[in-house]
């Protein structure tokens, strides 16, 4: 049986389905067995019904706070029987339980450290980086602690930033280099379970 991800998602889930694409055509050993949308209306939505994923909406003002949302979240993953959990443009600062440290990945549009923290998302990234006058710019798939944008990176990919880019040509570059070093980054996590499971076993 392949590995069950859970998806969340605040966006448009181009990310989502890449990876859909991905494993229905054999090139992930990995399914997605929830989707996550914190967003009535987003794009994701619409699209992971396209195939055949039914998503699960939870808003955030529903809850009393941020913590109330996490566990939320994180027991719809369980309860779906997920193993990883993927930020795929999801843009809410989440608590993560102790038992899914090390099992939830997120991609951010730059090369972190630089233009991570609070307050830099989407366009916001690439307006900064081309404010500062970089030359180069990317993407980097890390694991996710209790701040944003923090944790062990996994797989960072690079792009030219061009003197005559606007904020849009400069995040559909980077954009294309993050529909690379997603998958790549979960291959990654995926081939470094078995070790980690030895690990574990062996201090538990």
């Amino acid at each position: 049986m392949s590995h069950s991800i859970a998806v969340f998602v605040s966006g448009t889930g181009r990310h989502l389905e890449n990876f859909v694409r991905l494993a229905l055509a054999g090139e992930l050993d990995a399914h997605v067995s929830l989707v996550l949308c914190d967003r009535a209306g987003a794009g994701a939505i619409e699209r992971s019904q396209k195939y055949g994923l039914q998503p699960v909406t939870l808003l955030p003002a529903d809850f009393e706070d941020g913590e109330a949302f996490s566990r939320a979240a994180f027991d719809a993953a369980r309860e779906a029987g997920a193993e990883t959990v993927l930020l795929a443009g999801f843009l809410r600062l989440l608590h993560i339980p102790s038992d899914w440290t090390g099992r939830v990945l997120n991609i951010h549009p730059s090369l972190l450290p630089a233009f991570g923290g609070k307050g830099y998302y989407g366009h916001r990234v690439h307006e900064a980086v081309l404010e500062r006058g970089c030359t180069v710019s990317g993407c980097t798939v890390h694991y996710v602690d209790q701040e944003y944008d923090h944790g062990r990176i996994l797989v960072q990919r690079t792009v030219p930033v061009l003197p005559e880019d606007s904020p849009d040509e400069l995040a559909s570059r980077v954009f294309n280099e993050e529909l690379v070093a997603f998958p790549e980054a979960l291959r990654l996590h995926l081939q470094a379970l078995p070790a980690r499971q030895e690990a574990e076993d062996a201090t538990g």
